[in-house]
């Protein structure tokens, strides 16, 4: 893909109007430094890499190997849903470990995804956004790609693996069905999962909400061929199979159930075969449909589906963080607990919750700042709160500096995470991070840089929280619309053209300068664009 096929309409004439020639001349705003010519500049932070890199010499010192890396992502679950967000009590849905997970750690509150499944997911496990990828949305029931991006993409378990590491992804995938695409078949060592997403199988359980399709003998007949037959297993360089048949919503109900054994299973042999683990933990919830496992069926004080469906994502949060501590590996787990873009408003009222505007699906706050929670006893000192920016791209690079593999990162690919290790390891530390670019599909829509949301192109909501089914995205007027996110969070007025002149171009700047990467470094189409 070019770069006139991804820049915005008129782009070009607003970078004219906002900037100078004078790209070649370092910005006085611009704090970063170049350290691979194919990596994301970074901010250099000297006396906090100083802190991390002591602090990790000294840990393997002790423990005499790397250490361990464990992610939660839950699935759609929204900024506001954990108590320690806003939500969880107050919102039908107390989430007690989860709480403990931020007080005893650091709890980030701006933390960024993509603004939907694929794209996250692929973001996570490429370390690149996904416009580089091409997996820029989700891949659908009866989707096909004309290309597998993962002929170019390097996987961070992969490099984890080849250096000793056990790897796994257990739970939601959703980045690819086809031959050589699952997990196990890109690096990870190991896949027990679903391929693509929760409401891919509830489509065709739930009678009543898709009775169109069901209950239609010529449609039924068509649809019922993609029907997924049940969660799948893989090993490396093993043939798939069906490890556990979904044929009823009571077996629907229980899967992430069955996920929790499949990765208590998994940390418990690795802990014993004392090997260092990376394990990629992905719920199904709170996706919806939301059915919860019998013992969990209004148990929240909402007693809705999927106040119910927190309970259990909290539940199952405790209980494999309990089975750390007890087989002593809590001391040597970075544990880091997100979600992949925010809350669904769409499927209301079984959607999460945010305080933001927009949803799930665009790239207003709503759709792309989630929850961020890391914890690592010993390392990451209790009890912090931390407004600094992050993505999930920098997970990516953060385990490769864990692992000791950094250094092996291709060259002919850009990769948009930044290690982000020492922000996390010293106490009251600051981001590496300059700004946060946000795409949907194929276009460039908005960025943040510092405090301050800059967006090229805005979502129109048609009807209420229709973010998805019934919105537009429209090309800006004579300015980019700019929030100063202390003062206007909500984004409820733009305020660039009266408070934002200094700024405006700085911010056209970052952007040509980020597009510039990907016509030296092209992007990959899979066939996913509309």
């Amino acid at each position: 893909m070019t770069l006139k096929n991804i820049c915005l309409s008129g782009l070009l004439l607003l970078l004219a109007i906002f900037t100078t020639n004078a790209f070649a001349q370092k910005s006085v705003f611009d704090q970063t430094v170049v350290e691979k010519e194919n990596w994301e500049p970074a901010i250099p932070r000297p006396d906090q890499e100083r802190v991390a890199n002591a602090k990790l010499e000294e840990f393997e010192q002790k423990h005499g190997k790397k250490p361990n890396i464990l992610i939660f992502l839950v699935d759609d679950m929204g900024w506001g849903d954990p108590g320690v967000y806003g939500g969880g009590t107050a919102i039908g849905a107390p989430t007690p470990n989860i709480n403990k997970l931020a007080n005893e750690g650091l709890k980030l509150t701006s933390m960024y995804s993509e603004p939907t499944c694929t794209s996250s997911r692929a973001a996570l496990v490429t370390g690149r956004i996904p416009i580089r990828s091409g997996l820029v949305r989700p891949i659908l029931t009866g989707d096909k790609v004309s290309k597998n991006p993962w002929e170019v993409e390097v996987t961070q378990a992969k490099l984890l693996s080849q250096a000793g590491y056990q790897t796994a992804l257990i739970g939601k995938w959703h980045v690819g069905e086809g031959e050589n695409m699952l997990p196990h078949e890109i690096g990870f060592d190991y896949f027990y999962g679903l391929p693509s997403v929760q409401s891919d199988y509830t489509q065709f359980l739930v009678e009543r909400q898709y009775s169109d399709m069901i209950n239609n003998p010529e449609l039924s007949e068509m649809a019922f061929k993609l029907r997924p037959e049940g969660l799948i297993k893989g090993t490396k360089g093993g043939q798939r199979e069906v490890a556990y048949p979904i044929e009823s919503i009571e077996e629907m109900a229980m899967v992430d159930q069955v996920l929790r054994d499949e990765s208590v299973k998994f940390l418990t042999k690795s802990i014993e075969d004392e090997k260092p683990f990376f394990l990629v933990h992905s719920f199904s919830k709170i996706h919806n449909d939301n059915y919860v496992a019998p013992k969990y069926k209004g148990a929240s004080p909402a007693a809705m589906p999927v106040r119910d469906a927190m309970i259990e994502v909290d539940a199952i949060t405790g209980e494999i963080i309990a089975l750390l501590e007890e087989k002593g590996a809590l001391e040597n787990t970075l544990i880091f607990f997100t979600s992949d873009n925010g809350a669904n408003e769409d499927t209301w009222p079984d959607s999460g919750y945010h305080p933001w505007r927009g949803g799930k699906g665009t790239t207003w706050e709503g759709g792309v700042r989630v929850p961020g929670i890391a914890y690592w006893k010993g390392m990451i000192e209790a009890g912090q709160i931390n407004n600094g920016l992050m993505h999930l791209t920098d997970l990516y690079m953060i385990s490769l500096r864990l692992g000791g593999v950094l250094d092996q990162l291709p060259d002919n690919l850009y990769f948009d995470g930044i290690d982000q290790t020492a922000f996390l390891l010293a106490k009251d530390g600051k981001s590496r991070r300059q700004v946060v670019y946000m795409w949907n599909r194929e276009d460039f829509c908005a960025l943040r840089w510092r405090d301050y949301k800059v967006h090229f192109k805005v979502f129109q909501t048609v009807d209420a929280r229709r973010n998805i089914d019934a919105s537009l995205l429209t090309d800006i007027g004579t300015a980019p619309w700019v929030f100063n996110l202390n003062v206007d969070p909500k984004e409820m007025a733009s305020s660039g053209h009266q408070f934002f002149e200094w700024g405006m171009p700085q911010a056209t700047r970052f952007l040509k300068e980020h597009l510039a990467t990907m016509k030296k470094f092209p992007n990959t189409d899979i066939g996913l664009g509309f």
